[in-house]
């Protein structure tokens, strides 16, 4: 059992900064991980829809054998995982923005977060902003337009500079001092956010977090590789794969696969 692969599957190309994570700090897992770029971005889609995309992936997943699954998606672990969890028998990895440490550390108590749709209308998100919002400013910013550039290998454009200065700028006038990210492709916005944003501005995402209960729940499970040898990490595509390819730096075989 030990030796089957993680799945992790995401709306696109975002979740490969999950992979990435968890490869560091599991570096003998095999894995599979499925880019439904062909649907994405996943946040402006209805719950329902979300929901059928999820199974689909999961689906997928589960006939390659995988013995846990990383919903490598902001939008999908929030409208998506509860049911997955409740359907199928293999533990589940979420991804949910890093609001508590935010929350905690803030300074000038107030942080924003940015985020789709999906996940800042959902009940999973509102439930943990209740959490731990008590006495701070949450300032939330839809990410409209920011998951298709960065699918079309434009992070680093003028179109994704422009729209993130129009996004931040209300954050920055309301003093914040953490900035949430709330979707695994907006890491890969690190180089401009950094430059947009003042220098006090600290940056958060899920990532390591993730990568951390990864591990544990392989643990708990009995289910961590113990071959230390090369893993084989198998990425999958809907879409054209070029901007996978660049986005992993070419270092892995990326296919295309009809789902």
């Amino acid at each position: 059992m030990s030796t089957q692969p993680i799945g992790i599957f995401d709306s696109g190309i975002g979740g490969t900064s999950i992979f990435k994570e968890i490869h560091a700090l599991l570096p003998f897992e095999n894995s599979i991980y499925l880019a439904d770029s062909k649907h994405s971005p996943y946040g402006n889609k209805s719950k329902q829809k979300i929901i059928d995309l999820s199974i689909k992936n999961t689906e997928y997943l589960l006939s390659k054998n995988c013995k846990l699954i990383v919903v490598a998606c902001n939008t999908a672990t929030t409208n998506a995982i509860s049911l997955l969890r409740s359907t199928y028998d293999v533990p589940f990895i979420g991804i949910e923005p890093a609001i508590k440490p935010a929350a905690l550390n803030t300074e000038t108590k107030t942080i924003g977060i940015l985020a789709t749709k999906g996940t800042l209308a959902s009940d999973l998100f509102h439930q943990t902003t209740d959490l731990y919002s008590n006495g701070i400013k949450v300032i939330e910013q839809i990410g409209e337009g920011i998951v298709p550039l960065i699918e079309e290998g434009k992070s680093n454009s003028y179109e994704m500079k422009d729209l993130l200065t129009e996004y931040l700028e209300p954050m920055i006038e309301a003093n914040i001092d953490y900035l949430v990210l709330g979707c695994t492709h907006y890491p890969y916005l690190m180089p401009v956010l950094l430059e947009l944003l003042p220098k006090h501005v600290k940056i958060i995402d899920s990532g390591r977090a993730v990568a951390k209960q990864t591990k544990t729940v392989l643990e708990q499970n009995q289910l961590l590789n113990s071959i230390t040898k090369l893993p084989e990490n198998l990425f999958y595509s809907n879409t054209n794969t070029t901007v996978l390819n660049d986005i992993l730096d070419n270092k892995y075989k990326v296919d295309y696969l009809a789902f």
